[in-house]
């Protein structure tokens, strides 16, 4: 199965390369001189794809010369020595192709990068001037273009305010937070106030902005103000992690993680690399969101935050060993670090279908917290809640509800996680009461809405109230396959098989995978006289690896026999 996956792969890519790169000129074509080097230039894209990039760089480097005919070859074996961390290979390869005249944007970049770090800015200015392309007018490239073109070619306060000023109108906030970055560099009396009103914009999540505010006005040695300025800042996002880090740090005195030093032009680039890094992670693009946070890390070495993102991408690229490896890394940087990388590799070793070294894993690096903090307390109940420890999860969701005010959102998420707890135990007295405490605290939520009513369907009570209620939570929430199946199966609760079938079958479409989801839309098929289909979705069910015991029992039956009307 897994040579038939690989396989599967390298098709793909290579109907992916004709596609992408209107097939190889004749010229290209005779650079690959026998099947072996196809082979290894295909093995060497299929590597980069899996983040085997120790592999990738064993199959590209051994094509000389591939660079001169086919100009992605020179783009995936930069990317290739970055992920490796080799920025020096990478920048004489970038030699090289300059000698060559056939550079691009990848090794102007990394040649410029490489003078940065070392303090030559004339030089790698030099290369910068290369990277901006008018074809490319409003890209991210361009941005980074122009930013590493201000940053490294400053003259005084006004022209760099101005450069900045020139930046794309689709980038308006991270021009922001480069002209709050400017003053800052210039050491302006204003520094203090810029910072203040770009970390108060209510429409725009700055939080992270507020750590550079806090660490400036550290480095004015204003303490009592930056202590105001981050306590400030925790109340608005009392879960921001590297907030959370930097108390702690600023009570013990010990500033080693996350060093910024706004003076300082890499690390004012790095955190633009980073900021770049972000955005193509959002888009999915995780493979050129490492490239730049390894130039960011590259930049500054000393700044945590890059690692977390770095850990997270490998992650949702399912590359566990690797996100796994940064984040035991990432627990050596503090106690909040800490227990969000020990959170992160208990999730990661459940995906590795290890679900009870997780759970003692996590209980003993909970343990091992002298003090914790209430939502480190509800972390640990939503993480036992979650691996069906329901009993001993209302114990800590009941300590984090009698140490928060009710205002506190975490009092509504405690009593929203306990309900489900005390649900799940056949509690449901003490679960309807918890839900509905919650509901009354903050009656838009589309989840707390959606389990409550749902739990009403399955007991088959207050079904018209549970459907008006779904219905609102299917506005706030239009594309949750969850609520949309919620919505379907009360709809079929109230025998209106017609319009049931219609949302069931776009919860299907939503969670192609999950079986009670599959169940209700073949019980919805059957009622409208879909008879054929009901049964292919049941024996379907049957198939999936999620589909509980209890449920196949039920489903095996409905094959047989139906439904009755």
């Amino acid at each position: 199965m897994k040579n038939l996956k690989v396989h599967f792969k390298l098709i793909i890519f290579f109907l992916y390369f004709i596609n992408s790169f209107n097939i190889l000129a004749a010229k290209s074509i005779d650079k690959f001189s026998n099947a072996k080097d196809i082979s290894n230039y295909f093995s060497g894209i299929l590597a980069i794809n899996d983040n085997q990039y120790q592999e990738s760089y064993k199959y590209l480097r051994s094509l000389d010369d591939l660079e001169n005919s086919h100009y992605r070859y020179s783009q995936y074996f930069h990317y290739t020595l970055i992920a490796l961390n080799k920025l020096k290979d990478a920048k004489n390869y970038s030699k090289e192709l300059e000698k060559k005249n056939i550079d691009n944007f990848e090794s102007n970049l990394i040649s410029g990068v490489y003078y940065l770090e070392n303090k030559d800015l004339e030089k790698a200015h030099i290369y910068f001037k290369k990277l901006t392309d008018n074809n490319r007018s409003g890209s991210l490239q361009n941005l980074i273009a122009s930013t590493l073109n201000i940053w490294t070619d400053i003259k005084n306060f006004d022209s760099t305010l101005n450069r900045l000023d020139a930046t794309s109108k689709k980038y308006e906030n991270i021009k922001k937070i480069q002209k709050a970055f400017a003053y800052c560099y210039f050491d302006s009396t204003k520094t203090d106030g810029v910072f203040k009103k770009l970390t108060s914009n209510p429409r725009v999540n700055y939080s992270r902005y507020f750590f550079f505010h806090t660490n400036y006005l550290i480095s004015k040695n204003y303490k009592k103000k930056a202590k105001k300025v981050l306590q400030s800042s925790l109340s608005i996002y009392p879960e921001n992690l590297i907030l959370n880090q930097l108390k702690i740090d600023l009570e013990k005195n010990n500033l080693s993680n996350n060093q910024f030093d706004c003076k300082n032009t890499s690390h004012i680039i790095a955190e633009i690399f980073y900021i770049a890094a972000t955005a193509l992670s959002v888009q999915e693009n995780y493979f050129a969101s490492n490239f730049y946070l390894n130039l960011a890390k590259y930049l500054n070495p000393n700044f945590v935050s890059y690692d977390t993102l770095y850990a997270e991408n490998f992650y949702i690229m399912e590359q566990y060993s690797e996100s796994k490896k940064i984040y035991e890394k990432i627990k050596n940087y503090g106690l909040i670090y800490s227990w969000y990388a020990s959170k992160q590799i208990a999730s990661i070793t459940i995906k590795q279908n290890e679900k009870e070294k997780a759970k003692k894993y996590l209980k003993k690096n909970f343990q091992q917290i002298k003090n914790p903090s209430i939502y480190q307390i509800f972390d640990y109940a939503e993480f036992l809640k979650n691996n069906e420890k329901f009993k001993k999860s209302v114990q800590y969701y009941s300590e984090v509800i009698k140490k928060v005010d009710k205002k506190n959102k975490l009092y509504s998420k405690a009593l929203n996680g306990r309900g489900v707890a005390y649900e799940r135990t056949e509690q449901w007295k003490k679960a309807e009461s918890d839900l509905l405490n919650s509901l009354s605290l903050f009656p838009n939520d589309a989840y707390i809405i959606n389990y409550l009513a749902y739990s009403w369907i399955e007991k088959g009570i207050n079904i018209d109230k549970s459907l008006i209620m779904l219905r609102k939570a299917n506005e706030l929430r239009p594309n949750d396959g969850y609520i949309i199946d919620s919505l379907g199966w009360a709809l079929f609760k109230l025998k209106n098989y017609k319009e049931s079938k219609k949302y069931l079958e776009l919860a299907v479409s939503r969670m192609a995978s999950d079986p009670v989801i599959n169940d209700h839309y073949a019980d919805s098929l059957w009622m409208n006289n879909n008879n054929l289909q009901a049964r292919y979705y049941w024996n379907y069910v049957l198939k999936l690896k999620k589909t509980e015991e209890k449920l196949k029992k039920k489903i095996k039956q409905k094959i047989l026999s139906g439904l009755k009307n």
